[in-house]
């Protein structure tokens, strides 16, 4: 038995892939024609999907996190680079023998690009992945017709 993904996007594989010798590999047909599920089917399954609560709270979780992350870090990094340029003087001032204000803001821009990461992997972790799995195999078994109903 084998295990087909319908998240898995056959018609994407295969890019760049040559046989043994040198010709493009033919491309694999689509996982859900495979299985006799209809692309109609499909499509319904997925806009069922992503019009059902567990999917909308999955994609609230992320951008509750996300949005705001990113536009701390935008205003992080852009208030860096504008003190960079229009501060000289600041950014010059020394903190601790030759370490100045504008080598611990670099240094603290590497610090919370490896900070947001974490966290955004923890908050992934421990607020979404479950759910997001759930949803994948819910998914699955509609686009497979096992079960009936709405998610």
């Amino acid at each position: 038995m084998t295990y087909e993904d319908p998240w898995y996007d056959a018609l994407a594989s295969g890019w760049g892939e040559r046989d043994g010798a040198g010709v493009p590999a033919p491309s694999v047909p689509h996982a859900r024609g495979e299985r006799g599920t209809t692309p109609a089917r499909a499509r319904e399954v997925y806009v069922e999907v992503q019009r059902s609560e567990a999917f909308q709270e999955v994609r609230g979780r992320y951008r509750r996190f996300v949005v705001p992350g990113a536009a701390a870090f935008l205003v992080w990094y852009v208030g860096y680079v504008v003190a960079a340029t229009t501060a000289p003087g600041l950014m010059a001032r020394p903190v601790l023998g030759a370490v100045n204000v504008g080598m611990l803001a670099g240094l603290g821009q590497f610090l919370s690009t490896f900070l947001l990461t974490w966290a955004y992997a923890r908050h992934a972790r421990l607020r979404r992945d479950r759910a997001a799995l759930e949803l994948r195999w819910d998914t699955q078994e509609l686009a497979r017709g096992v079960r009936g109903g709405a998610l």
